[in-house]
C-alpha cells in the first residue's frame, strides 16, 4: 500500500509486513518488547501501523541487518540523545571483527579442502628436506587414490591441514628411531611374543596416531601389507634384512595378547 495510504487510514500488520520484508512474527516481537509499536488504532481495535511508523520501523530493520543489538536499536530510535554514528561505528568495529574471524576460518577450511586433496600441505622442496631424498610426492597421492573415501585418510588430512615442516620433521624423526629400534631388537634376537616384542608393537600403533587411529586388527592388515607390497618390504628390510616379516610377526603375536585373531583380522 502507498505511504500516503498509511498517512490516512494506517497499514495492518501484515501489510507493514510485507512493506518492510519482515515476517508479522518479527513486528509482533517488536511491539511487544517496546521496540516499535503501532500509533493507531480501529474502532474495530486493530492496530494500525502510520507512515511515522513505517519510516521507523524501515531504520529499525536496516540496524537489525547490520547486526545491531535489539537494545541498541530501541535507544537509537527512541533516545534523542543517542549519537547513530557513535552506536554504528562500534557495530561496524564489531562487523570488522567478525569478517576478520570469518575469513579465518575459510583459510582453515582451505587448508582442510587442500589437505583432503594432496595430503601433505609442503612444497616439494619441504618434503625431500624433511623425508629424503628417495622420498616420492606422487606417493601420498597414490595413498589419496587408494584410501581416500575411508575414514582414516578424513583423519589424516584433518591432521595434516594444522602440520608445518617442523610438525613433520618430528614425525620422521619418531618413526626412524622406531625403525631403528626394530631393527636392533630383530638383531637382538627379540622373540615375537615377548613382553619387549609387544612393547615395540605399540609403540607402532601409538606412532601412527600421527596420521589416524590404528585399532590392534588394523595393525595387522599393515602387517601383512609391508610383507605382500614390494615397496614396503623393500623399505623395512633396508633397516635390517627380514625385518618386514618379523615386524609382522611381532604385531600378530600382540594382536593376540589383546584378544585378536590374526588370521580373520579386517580393517576395522
Amino acid at each position: 500500500m502507498p505511504v500516503d495510504a498509511a498517512e490516512t487510514s494506517g497499514m495492518t500488520v501484515g501489510q507493514a509486513a510485507s512493506r518492510l520484508g519482515v515476517t508479522v512474527r518479527t513486528l509482533h516481537h517488536w511491539d511487544e518488547v517496546g521496540l516499535a509499536s503501532p500509533s493507531l488504532r480501529t474502532h474495530s481495535g486493530y492496530r494500525l501501523y502510520t507512515a511515522t511508523d513505517i519510516a521507523r520501523l524501515q531504520r529499525a530493520v536496516v540496524y537489525r541487518e547490520v547486526g545491531v543489538p535489539l537494545d541498541t536499536i530501541r535507544e537509537l530510535l527512541h533516545a534523542q540523545t543517542v549519537d547513530p554514528t557513535v552506536a554504528l561505528r562500534t557495530q561496524r568495529h564489531q562487523v570488522q571483527e567478525r569478517i576478520a574471524r570469518l575469513n579465518e576460518m575459510i583459510e582453515g577450511l582451505d587448508r582442510m579442502i587442500r589437505a583432503h586433496e594432496q595430503g601433505i600441505l609442503l612444497t616439494v622442496e619441504e618434503q625431500a628436506a624433511i623425508f629424503g631424498p628417495d622420498w616420492e610426492p606422487e606417493s601420498v597421492l597414490r595413498a589419496r587414490e587408494r584410501w581416500g573415501d575411508t575414514p582414516q585418510w578424513a583423519q589424516y588430512a584433518e591432521r595434516a591441514a594444522a602440520r608445518g615442516p617442523d610438525e613433520w620433521k618430528a614425525i620422521v624423526e619418531a618413526n626412524a628411531t622406531l625403525e631403528s629400534d626394530l631393527g636392533r631388537a630383530m638383531q637382538d634376537g627379540v622373540v615375537p611374543g615377548s613382553a619387549e616384542a609387544n612393547r615395540l608393537a605399540e609403540r607402532h600403533r601409538e606412532a601412527f596416531n600421527a596420521y589416524f587411529h590404528l585399532t590392534h586388527e588394523m595393525q595387522v592388515c599393515l602387517g601383512r601389507m609391508y610383507q605382500e607390497d614390494a615397496g614396503f618390504t623393500a623399505h623395512y628390510d633396508r633397516v635390517r634384512p627380514g625385518l618386514a616379516a618379523w615386524l609382522g610377526r611381532v604385531i600378530d603375536a600382540n594382536a593376540q595378547a589383546h584378544g585378536i585373531d590374526p588370521s580373520t583380522a579386517t580393517w576395522r
